[in-house]
């Protein structure tokens, strides 16, 4: 880059050394280092710079660069976060992907840092802070927008707020209310309900009540009455109203400008890469997006004025507030800024990218600083890729003409590069039910009607277990490291036996080189571990040798095993079992490279020189998440940063693309006829990903649905993955609402007239509720919000209503686990009602406002014992505890086993909450399973002591080692 800057600002120095989050506060336009316990608190009057340092996994480092500004900031302020941002860009040797956050209109990015969201809060450095934590509780109306990522935005406490469209959710003192617009979109309210956890965990100390009240249902709940007393009473809400912050621009055809000397001008040739020159600066306008592309060799001053340049182009095409603009510089492109193109033919990437560190590097150590992560990517230890359970059962069948044949046991492993393959291998996984690995393997010679043929008939094996096998597409030359480890050894030779394939040959007038035992073969072998060890066929001539490698000779009845120089032990016994897997029984001749008689090169033609240059391996690549949906009949896909299991929603189909293979997720709520296109959507990502980030075209492609997720899909995700998400049944608000707050808040479908037994206690609670004589006095707060009295109307409409929700038994009402109502349900109903009667009678008889009601005709317990002579009389108090029991267990009991199961989890947790085992017992090696744990995390259940002693540090520090490195020590210590 030219003329980078002479002086670094001093907040800066030291930047994109560490890993994670760093941030400037801009004071007097100055940037000045936030403290990280202030992280995620962000002021509606300031601006901001943030930055996230991430490390790939070829250890390079790598940065995005936000500045945020907020509503009430100056325009200098906004200013000054602007340039300073290219500054520190320049900095990081241009690097940093550059984004412009608005606020309220924050980009996915920027957020996923700060999960589940931020909540700007008013004030700032020049208007002086205010701490809400000191002042008195205020309500707060949000309204609650995105599927992954939430927006959250404060608007005014009032009826007219709330409209048909949206998730609102209302922050009292004591109940923190969610409304869900008739019309609003089910995974926005799923996503709500993380907030109100995180509202209830951070400013309620978790002991707040939680209602959800679902618009246009009044009559039913005493939660729907009660939330909108505190609007005034309920009356129609409006049709909402469109504001310029709901204004979403829309993607247009990207259109290229060009910016010099701050003057904007159209590029008028079709949208190209080599548009792009090195010395000049462009503004690519996409519509909802603007990317300002600056040329490596720009100047600093040049990029800031062409900053300046593109927000007047954005004021002067009146686009809305919510079009965001990203500052990449060349040879950093991301993906999205990629996509626009038709190709992005990849070569000059490299010598940008060690150009830019090496500046930086030199300008970092000018500086007095360390350069860390700023030179070649540093190598890193290899990650152990996660295999299938050994010792399950394997099925495999070669596709022939229209059918598919079994191949015998001592055939397993041999496949023909002319020939279409199906592998079932059935396996158990931990304490779960049984897992099929089911994939399709082509041969690089195959015929398409055998590869169509062998998805077909795998299909109909994936729906006889309905769909749940993982189910692969795998090429010649592209096998996963899951489905090398099954064959030992797996060995790949010419041709091909099936009819198909002959009958090609023939047509074409090509020889049919198809592997025999007679015939003159050369195996080479490669790998040196358990998933990478396969055997191939080669030419048989000398040029195919590789001083790096070994080799299997086979030479009609003679067979050598020939060692290059180079190769490794593990090599050397892998030939020698290819050889015995091919021709059992014969015996071996031995060739080291140099050592060679004229009986090992004859069949290959006479000796001739060969390469001794060890075979490169394919660059590592971070996996990325994306959301996938046709539009137009093009295909979108959109990132999901930062992900997690969380953001799997049930609803969607999802792409992984981990680079090594591409998995199609797909949500037990995803439409039957999209699930069955999942390898079409699957290969049209492929198509658009192989020309703009160079993925094969021939890369692993899985299909993996929603519970039956194998251990090498998840890894891919944090290290505590759920398994039980999956049983829990619904859409992703029915999810998230069971997860979060329990079976005692099971959703139903429709909530008008259920009358089963969580109902009734519910109306029953409500009563006791609204008309205890409990002399407990209300809080200042909770009488400005509620206006009344425990016992005043307001609590008698709620429990009238309650009452009418308990006994209206419409039948057309699905609920959450039914159960047949029993005897005790009159019981129910006259306990109610006579409790109706004890308290309005006692209303009659009320001394003052001032003095207590009469404790007497409300027993403490909550409970109701009641005999009365109505048709109602015939209670059976045995039924009616019995029912209630059952109520109490449903409400708690999936909440002690998530609570259980966060324990066992968590590495640090307190011993006395967890059961603990023996290292003996908890070895794989034991002989016995131990009942009752995640296999998967045995270390879990050591005591500390033990723990310490197995592997030498405390799960503390353990848990905070890389995945593989974690992985690796519990395969040493017996404990994987």
């Amino acid at each position: 880059m030219s003329n980078t800057i002479k002086v670094l600002d001093p907040a800066f120095h030291g930047v994109g050394q560490r890993l994670g989050t760093e941030i400037w506060r801009i004071e007097n336009f100055q940037p000045v280092p936030l403290p990280k316990s202030e992280y995620g608190k962000f002021y509606m009057g300031d601006s901001y710079i943030v930055l996230q340092t991430t490390q790939g996994k070829g250890g390079a480092y790598f940065y995005d660069l936000h500045f945020w500004i907020g509503k009430d900031t100056s325009q200098d302020e906004a200013g000054t976060a602007a340039i300073k941002a290219v500054e520190l860009d320049t900095a990081l040797g241009g690097r940093a992907v550059q984004h412009r956050e608005i606020q309220g209109h924050e980009s996915d990015i920027f957020l996923s840092y700060f999960r589940p969201c931020i909540i700007p809060l008013e004030g700032g450095v020049a208007s002086g802070f205010r701490k809400p934590e000191e002042e008195e509780f205020e309500t707060h109306l949000y309204v609650c927008r995105g599927k992954r990522v939430v927006r959250l935005k404060q608007v005014p406490f009032a009826r007219s707020s709330l409209n048909h469209d949206d998730v609102f959710i209302l922050d009292t003192e004591n109940k923190i209310y969610q409304f869900n617009g008739a019309n609003s979109n089910i995974q926005e309210r799923a996503k709500a309900l993380e907030i109100i956890q995180f509202l209830k965990e951070k400013y309620h100390e978790g002991k707040c009540d939680v209602a959800i009240v679902d618009d246009g249902k009044l009559d039913t709940e005493s939660d729907s009455g009660e939330f909108w007393v505190l609007f005034g009473g309920f009356a129609p809400i409006a049709k909402k109203v469109i504001s310029e912050d709901d204004i979403i621009p829309e993607a247009i055809p990207a259109e290229l400008y060009s910016i010099v000397n701050g003057e904007v001008k159209s590029e008028e040739a079709e949208l190209s890469k080599s548009l792009l020159e090195n010395n000049r600066c462009y503004l690519l306008d996409c519509g909802a997006e603007i990317f300002i592309w600056f040329g490596r060799v720009t100047q600093v001053e040049e990029r800031k004025a062409v900053c300046q340049a593109a927000e007047e182009f954005v004021l002067s095409q009146n686009r809305p507030k919510s079009t965001r603009i990203t500052r990449i510089t060349q040879g950093y492109e991301t993906r999205s800024f990629k996509s626009n193109f038709d190709s992005w033919p990849s070569g000059s990437a490299g010598p940008v990218v060690d150009e830019g560190k090496g500046k930086v590097t030199a300008l970092l150590k000018q500086q007095g600083m360390g350069v860390k992560g700023m030179t070649k990517s540093t190598p890193v230890n290899e990650e152990i890729p996660h295999l299938l359970e050994e010792g399950g059962k394997m099925e495999v069948w070669r596709i022939n003409e229209s059918a598919k044949t079994s191949l015998p046991k001592e055939d397993i492993g041999k496949f023909h590069s002319g020939d279409c393959y199906i592998v079932l291998y059935t396996y158990h996984s931990g304490e779960r039910k049984e897992d099929y690995f089911l994939c399709c393997w082509f041969g690089k010679d195959s015929i398409e009607e055998d590869q169509t043929l062998a998805l077909k008939l795998a299909n109909t094996v994936s729906n006889s277990m309905k769909g749940r096998p993982v189910q692969g597409r795998i090429f010649e030359g592209k096998e996963s490291p899951q489905f090398v480890a099954l064959f030992q050894p797996m060995v790949v030779l010419k041709g091909g036996l099936s009819t198909g394939y002959k009958q090609f040959v023939a047509d074409k007038g090509l020889s049919d080189e198809t592997y025999t035992e007679e015939s003159t073969a050369l195996i080479r072998i490669s790998g040196t571990s358990i998933h990478n060890n396969k055997a191939v066929q080669v030419d048989a001539v000398p040029s195919s040798l590789n001083s790096t490698e070994c080799f299997v000779l086979q030479s009609g009845s003679t067979i050598f095993t020939w060692h290059g120089n180079q190769c490794s032990i593990e090599q050397q016994q892998l030939a020698a079992k290819v050889a015995e897997f091919l021709r059992p029984g014969v015996a071996l001749k031995h060739a080291k490279e140099g050592t060679e008689n004229s009986a090992f090169w004859l069949p290959l033609g006479g000796k001739q020189s060969y390469t001794s240059k060890k075979v490169a391996n394919e660059v590592n690549r971070d996996p990325h998440l994306f959301t996938y949906s046709l539009y137009k009949g093009k295909l979108h896909v959109e990132e999901v940063y930062n992900f997690s299991q969380d953001d799997l929603l049930t609803e969607d189909i999802h792409i992984l693309d981990t680079h090594a293979e591409v998995f199609v997720w797909i949500g037990q709520c995803v439409d039957p006829k999209e699930k069955q296109n999942a390898f079409e959507i699957g290969q049209n990502y492929i198509d658009v990903a192989a020309s703009l980030e160079g993925l094969s075209p021939r890369v692993p492609l899985y299909k993996v649905t929603e519970g039956n997720e194998p251990f090498f899909f998840t890894s891919y995700f944090s290290w505590d993955w759920d398994h039980s998400k999956a049983k829990v049944h619904g859409n992703s608000f029915q999810k998230n609402l069971t997860l979060l707050f329990g079976n005692g808040h099971a959703v139903e479908e429709k909530s008008n007239g259920t009358s089963g037994p969580r109902q009734r206690a519910e109306a029953l609670a409500a009563l006791n509720s609204a008309f205890s004589s409990s002399s407990m006095k209300m809080s200042k707060s909770e009488e400005r919000l509620n206006g009344l009295n425990h016992g005043g109307p307001r609590q008698r409409a709620e429990a009238l209503a309650a009452l009418n929700s308990a006994f209206n038994s419409s039948s057309t009402t699905k609920r959450v686990a039914p159960r047949p109502p029993g005897k005790g349900q009159g019981s129910q109903r006259a306990a109610a009602l006579a409790a109706l009667s004890s308290v309005l009678t006692a209303e009659k008889n009320k001394q003052s406002p001032d003095s207590s009601p009469d404790a007497s005709h409300v027993p403490e317990s909550g409970t109701f014992e009641v005999k009365s002579e109505s048709e109602y009389s015939e209670v059976d108090e045995t039924t009616e505890a019995k029912e209630m029991e059952e109520v109490a267990a449903e409400s708690g009991s999936n909440e002690g086993l998530e609570s259980s199961q966060e324990n066992v989890e968590d590495g640090n947790n307190d011993q006395s909450n967890q059961r603990t085992f023996s290292y003996d017992q908890l070895k794989t090696t034991s002989g016995k399973i131990v009942s009752g744990i995640d296999l998967e995390r045995r270390e879990a259940y050591l005591s500390d002591e033990d723990f310490q002693t197995v592997f030498g540090m405390v799960k503390e520090a353990f848990y905070k080692l890389p995945k593989w490195k974690k992985d690796m020590l519990k395969k040493k210590f017996e404990l994987f």
